[in-house]
């Protein structure tokens, strides 16, 4: 008799009635107690800590662009070819990584596009492509080899492209420079001689320095005429010797430099 019975149920068929609300069931997190310190929910736990830590850098770094001034260059000349541009800090990594022979020249394409944007793909699709519920690094290997692969490239990277580079030009175009103060007599007739012998290509048309010379409109402060005359005779650093052929015009030009001390001003 209860074999027939439950025979018989097991005929019966439910209809669902549309006339019938459906149940709503609040959205409530679902309780994570029993995994302390492995996850979380999103909403409001995890949302909420990165919001504060991105608050808390944010006003770190507006206090930083408050309190140091940026180390402005002086203004841009079209006519001086020899300045030599590089990006910002952050992004000399990728400067650093033009010159390298296989993504640069005709393989610009794999430095400017290609690894950059397999480097951005990859940090997008890293939630998918690692879907370990493992929090700590050690039993993550993959994904921390990857990470710290990346991170000793851009170090190294920046380093290259900050030793190749030679900074200490850049220091005088600071806007608090004193070499920036100083204004030059352009009716002199030793400057005349200044630009007669292209001394204005690398040191600029006030004396001020770019990128392939030192600033001069100050150079009476550290050098002597003789010290000048030899300076221009011998060359020093990038500046060749034997520019100035001639002895008066080597004279005149000496000990018009060593005239330029600040002193009157």
């Amino acid at each position: 008799m209860a074999s027939n019975h439950d025979n018989h149920h097991k005929d019966v068929k439910y209809v669902e009635d549309s006339r019938i609300l459906a149940r709503r069931v609040p959205n409530i997190p679902k309780d994570y107690s029993e995994y302390p310190g492995k996850t979380e929910p999103f909403w409001p736990n995890f949302l909420l800590k990165e919001w504060m830590v991105g608050a808390v850098v944010l006003i770190g770094f507006l206090v930083l662009t408050v309190a140091h001034e940026p180390p402005l260059e002086r203004l841009a000349d079209p006519t001086d070819t020899g300045y030599a541009p590089v990006p910002d800090w952050y992004f000399l990594f990728l400067y650093e990584l033009l010159k390298y022979t296989y993504a640069s020249g005709p393989y610009t394409v794999i430095g400017t596009v290609a690894i950059p944007g397999l480097a951005f793909a990859a940090l997008l699709l890293a939630p998918w492509l690692d879907r370990s519920k493992e929090r700590r690094p050690v039993k993550r290997p993959i994904a921390t080899s990857i990470m710290l692969l990346v991170i000793a490239s851009i170090f190294v990277l920046t380093y290259d492209a900050y030793k190749a580079h030679d900074w200490s030009q850049n220091e005088v175009y600071a806007w608090d420079s004193p070499y920036f103060d100083v204004e030059i007599d352009t009716s002199h007739p030793a400057y005349e001689l200044y630009v007669q012998y292209t001394c204005i290509n690398c040191h600029g048309e006030n004396l001020e320095g770019g990128a392939a010379g030192v600033p001069l409109n100050l150079i009476g402060s550290e050098l002597n005429k003789d010290e000048i005359k030899e300076v221009i005779i011998n060359g020093q650093g990038s500046m060749p010797g034997g520019l100035v052929t001639d002895e008066e015009d080597l004279e005149a030009l000496a000990e018009w430099l060593a005239s330029l001390d600040g002193e009157d001003e």
